[in-house]
């Protein structure tokens, strides 16, 4: 169970698609380990006894779920980063349309670059049935009850998957804005991505997420006519809570804004 938020009951179950042809996989080899870097089965947290919950005993198990998962991150980083693999983890809020953007970058890319994508979602196989009917190698990771991926469900995905060297990854998280900004993935980047119709007040909101975020993008543009969204304003609120962060602003349906999209994505390789 998350202890973070209490998710997770289920168990998480990482499916490749049916017909999707072998991939030769390099199993994240730790030398000479059959099992990716630092990887261990995170059940059996009893300790034999059951004492009377207390805050402070919550905050401290938060804190050790949490530091298990930076580490095996940061393993797994260390993996993908010797092999040339760059992996963006790509967060929003249910249908802000995390998987038509995907759907265009892979078409639009995978000529000239090597792509693959992990799935997140509490169940179906939908979206990687998407994603797999562009010829793009897919994994779908199914939380059940979780409302999130973390750097365990990741890294047996990393398995199923053998992405080969120098390839672009994407992770698409389950449609949050919450629990995704806490875990640590391994990734290179993290994007949140937004839509017009939900309203230029997210980044307040839902400030942890945007606070995490190396790129924020604004998707559905081409609603603007239609919808009660102010770009400027929802900018000035992104950079309220991330002065760093990037901002891109594109229309996934007609294309508009993809260019900057593509060329920001090419700077991580």
């Amino acid at each position: 169970m998350c202890a973070t938020c209490g998710c997770g009951d289920a168990g998480p179950r990482v499916v490749v698609p049916a017909d999707q042809h072998d991939h030769p996989h390099d199993h994240l080899h730790d030398h000479g380990s059959d099992h990716p870097p630092g990887h261990e089965h995170p059940h059996g947290h009893g300790h034999g006894h059951r004492e009377a919950p207390v805050h402070t005993e919550t905050v401290a198990l938060e804190q050790q779920v949490l530091a298990k998962n930076d580490l095996l991150a940061e393993r797994t980083r260390g993996w993908l980063d010797d092999r040339g693999v760059v992996v963006v983890n790509l967060m929003s809020s249910p249908g802000a349309g995390k998987t038509t953007l995907l759907e265009r970058t892979i078409r639009d890319l995978s000529t000239t670059t090597p792509i693959a994508v992990i799935e997140g979602d509490q169940e179906t196989l939908l979206d990687a049935e998407r994603i797999r009917s562009t010829g793009c190698a897919v994994v779908q990771v199914n939380t059940g009850a979780g409302c999130h991926l973390d750097a365990t469900m990741v890294h047996d995905a990393l398995t199923a998957l053998g992405p080969a060297s120098d390839t672009l990854l994407f992770v698409e998280n389950v449609g949050n804005l919450v629990c995704p900004a806490l875990f640590d993935l391994g990734e290179r980047a993290k994007v949140v991505l937004i839509s017009t119709p939900e309203g230029t007040d997210k980044p307040l909101k839902y400030p942890h997420i945007f606070a995490v975020a190396d790129l924020v993008i604004v998707n559905k543009v081409d609603l603007l006519p239609y919808v009660d969204f102010d770009l400027e304003m929802c900018v000035r609120h992104a950079k309220s809570v991330n002065p760093d962060v990037e901002l891109i602003a594109l229309s996934a349906t007609t294309g508009d804004g993809l260019d900057q999209w593509y060329h920001w994505v090419a700077d991580l390789r």
